[in-house]
């Protein structure tokens, strides 16, 4: 655990639709005001999705704002990827690129093998035990890289 955040967190997975925005709205609820946070994806294919953000409403993590985007969106926009103390990688595809992106900055990379819960689950109840289980790894990882939450 470290005895202080980073000034700035960007969590990073394949599409910034389910894992690394959970991740973002999670560690902006737990550390309100402490450090800006964002989330990336490899890809911005998709909308953040329904599942993700019914298990983080359940936590008062509201997600259904949240709009994808890429790396490649970031650096469009301005947002410069060495701007940032620390990337945490949600999957392996992100890791590769976001090690690839930062070969030539001395900034963290952290890697947290966090599931990926789309297809997994037949019915919805199904559906949001697997969601809810991903989102419990992310707390999980969270609070022990970072402390107790903060928020309470």
């Amino acid at each position: 655990m470290s005895d202080t955040l980073p000034h700035s967190v960007l969590f990073c997975c394949d599409h910034n639709a389910v894992r690394s925005p959970m991740a973002e709205g999670l560690m902006k609820r737990f550390y309100p005001g402490e450090l800006y946070v964002q989330s990336a994806g490899v890809h911005n294919d998709l909308e953040v999705d329904g599942f993700a953000v019914a298990v983080c409403d359940e936590l008062g993590v509201h997600l259904h704002r949240h709009r994808a985007r890429s790396f490649e969106d970031m650096k469009d926009w301005g947002d410069d990827i060495s701007a940032y103390d620390l990337i945490v990688a949600l999957s392996p595809a992100s890791q590769r690129l976001a090690l690839e992106m930062t070969r030539f900055y001395h900034l963290d990379v952290e890697y947290w093998p966090i599931m990926d819960p789309t297809g997994i689950g037949e019915t919805r109840e199904a559906k949001l035990a697997a969601y809810r289980q991903a989102r419990d790894q992310i707390v999980a990882r969270m609070t022990a890289r970072f402390g107790p939450r903060r928020d309470t």
